[in-house]
């Protein structure tokens, strides 16, 4: 299913039409298919999660290397076509919801202690499906997606530039990210309107251990950037930390409250919660 006449007849075959708000652009060059699943490292022990599994190509490639693979897909016609493509392969498992509304507990074997995630993600979801990966309490070991150029540019974006944001820190957080491939819009069936880049995302040490202080880590980074124009002090206010523990907590870091969110990096945001945590966790704090 890597060539456009093959896509277009199995839609037919079903009466569907690639569905524009669901993002659906099926990809059809086998090459960059190639590249996504050797950058995945797959071997028969590792379990794979893939989300908008769209009509299996993919699947099929990454079941023929993985020991198992749960394919998320939430348009109910696609589903249908999943069925008839790859629902008969036995290490694939397929589910129709929302990756967003699916919890990964309910999705990954008890007895898979991580996992991986490879998507050609929609990129109307991208945003949100990447911080509930990185975010996650579950640990994966790899996370191999296709996502909008632009959005590529912002994972490795440095502090400053325009790119730069709370996706770019949140991920710089958890993991260390790698462009795979630049993809050209020729790739898809139909064309869309961008290029697209494969990234491959490896989890990193965390600076802060899961609990109250991580918490407040991504409070502060979600703050600092929710209103870009306003001073780093400012916006934590606005983001709803009480003004004299933002005060405190800047002037313990050594931080002008007066620069902007998007100046820092992230040992900057990692000290700052550190000791803003101090202010409003500890028993004498704000």
């Amino acid at each position: 299913m890597t060539r456009p006449r093959a896509v277009a007849q199995l839609l037919a075959q079903f009466g569907l039409q690639p569905r524009k708000r669901f993002g659906q652009n099926f990809l059809i060059d086998e090459h960059i298919l190639n590249k996504i699943v050797r950058a995945a490292s797959l071997s028969p022990s590792d379990v794979v999660l893939e989300v908008g599994a769209g009509l299996g190509t993919l699947t099929a490639a990454l079941a023929a290397r993985a020991g198992r693979v749960v394919a998320v897909e939430l348009d109910r016609d696609l589903f249908s076509v999943l069925r008839f493509t790859v629902g008969r392969l036995p290490n694939v498992r397929l589910v129709r919801g929302d990756i967003l509304d699916l919890r990964l507990a309910e999705l990954l074997p008890d007895d898979a202690p991580s996992y991986k995630a490879v998507a050609n993600l929609p990129y109307y979801i991208t945003s949100p499906v990447l911080l509930k990966f990185l975010t996650a309490t579950r640990p994966w070991e790899r996370l191999v997606f296709m996502v909008q150029r632009e959005v590529a540019d912002r994972l490795t974006a440095r502090p400053g530039t325009k790119a730069y944001g709370s996706l770019t820190v949140i991920l710089q957080f958890s993991a260390e990210a790698t462009v795979v491939a630049r993809v050209p819009r020729t790739a898809f069936y139909p064309a869309p309107e961008v290029d697209s880049t494969v990234v491959a995302l490896t989890p990193r040490p965390s600076p802060l251990p899961p609990g109250p202080e991580r918490d407040v880590f991504f409070r502060v980074v979600r703050a600092a950037f929710g209103q870009r124009r306003k001073t780093l002090a400012n916006a934590l206010v606005g983001g709803g930390f009480p003004g004299s523990a933002v005060k405190a907590a800047l002037a313990e870091a050594g931080l002008d409250g007066g620069r902007r969110g998007e100046t820092l990096s992230l040992d900057e945001f990692v000290t700052l919660s550190r000791c803003l945590s101090v202010q409003i966790l500890s028993p004498a704090g704000v």
